[in-house]
C-alpha cells in the first residue's frame, strides 16, 4: 500500500469493516465539524476548556474518539464555540 487512502478503500471492500466503519459515521461527523469550527476559531484546546468549563483533557478525548460526549457535553461546546447545536434524524434508503 502506497498510503492511508489505498489501504482504507482496500480495507472497506470488506461488507463488515464498512458496515462497522459506517456504523461510526456520526461520531466521526461531531468530532470534525468540532474541531473544524475550534480551528477557524483560532482557539486552542485550553481556549475552549475555559469558555465551556470541560477540561482540556475531556476535549481532547472527545477529538481524538476515545471519548463520547453526553448531548448536554455537546451543547456545552457549541456554546462555547459561539454556535447552535442542531441534530437531524434524517431517512436512509430502505436495505
Amino acid at each position: 500500500m502506497s498510503n492511508y487512502k489505498d489501504y482504507k478503500k482496500k480495507v472497506l471492500q470488506n461488507p463488515e469493516i464498512k458496515s462497522e466503519y459506517d456504523a461510526l459515521q456520526p461520531e466521526y461527523d461531531i468530532i470534525q465539524a468540532m474541531i473544524d469550527a475550534r480551528l477557524q476559531q483560532n482557539l486552542t484546546q485550553k481556549d475552549l476548556s475555559a469558555r465551556t468549563g470541560i477540561t482540556q483533557a475531556d476535549i481532547s478525548r472527545i477529538e481524538n474518539g476515545t471519548r463520547n460526549p453526553s448531548l448536554s457535553m455537546v451543547k456545552k461546546l457549541a456554546w462555547g464555540l459561539g454556535m447552535q447545536l442542531k441534530l437531524e434524524f434524517i431517512q436512509t434508503p430502505a436495505k
